[in-house]
């Protein structure tokens, strides 16, 4: 389905952010293969939102590469960037996101509005929809449900779904069982985990919960990849 075998790399990576007690990340490589799982641990302030929009492109490193889909990031312009972060990255919220007042279709359905080949991978977008409500255990008939009126657990798959239409190559869930109990933070990862192998999309968790740990095929520590700094600007 993708032709690069590693879905996201960083070489080399540094990052400052400005002002008067100014926080600097290095991060000198980091590599995810294709259909990976992989749990990124890290305390607060240990710089994963920063890594995070390193990776999604919403900030560029002062130096380094950061590749995602084979695509070095810092080569794009700030309207190309938005568009390939729409076309590469699902993202999963920890507080979902979801338009409350749109129906669970429309807000699944809402990424390929802004991302033409994700919308191409698909013969029936609506047809999809359905299947990965089902295949999320999300009740029948839930596609016309307001997302507002969902419990917690069933936005917090819908907001998996929307991450996951169109077969983006990486898929990234910011703490998304922060909010959920342990069966049902079991049985959520579990499926997004199913889904993800599907289709050939590494997955990248980032979370402060060791105790996920086993179930990634791989676990991270961001002391062990990263360096940060803090002093005065």
């Amino acid at each position: 389905m993708f032709e690069v075998t590693e879905t996201l790399q960083l070489e080399g990576v540094g990052y400052r952010w400005p002002g008067r007690a100014s926080f600097e990340l290095r991060v000198p490589n980091l590599t995810l293969a294709r259909s990976e799982t992989v749990l990124l641990l890290g305390e607060s302030g240990s710089g994963k939102s920063t890594l995070l929009s390193l990776i999604c492109g919403t900030i560029i490193a002062g130096s380094g590469r950061v590749c995602v889909a084979g695509t070095d990031i810092a080569a794009l312009s700030a309207g190309q960037r938005d568009r390939f972060r729409a076309e590469q990255i699902g993202l999963i919220f920890q507080q979902f996101n979801l338009l409350p007042f749109a129906s669970v279709q429309d807000n699944i359905l809402l990424p390929l509005r802004f991302a033409p080949e994700r919308r191409n991978r698909l013969d029936d977008p609506k047809q999809e929809t359905a299947r990965l409500c089902h295949d999320l255990g999300l009740p029948v008939g839930v596609m016309s449900a307001k997302a507002g009126a969902l419990s917690v657990g069933q936005q917090q798959r819908v907001a998996a779904a929307r991450a996951l239409i169109g077969m983006p190559p990486l898929i990234i869930a910011d703490e998304p069982t922060s909010s959920l109990d342990a069966a049902t933070q079991a049985t959520f990862l579990k499926l997004l985990f199913a889904q993800s192998r599907a289709h050939g999309t590494t997955l990248l968790m980032v979370s402060h919960d060791a105790r996920l740990s086993s179930q990634f095929d791989r676990v991270i520590h961001m002391t062990d990849i990263a360096q940060t700094t803090r002093g005065t600007a």
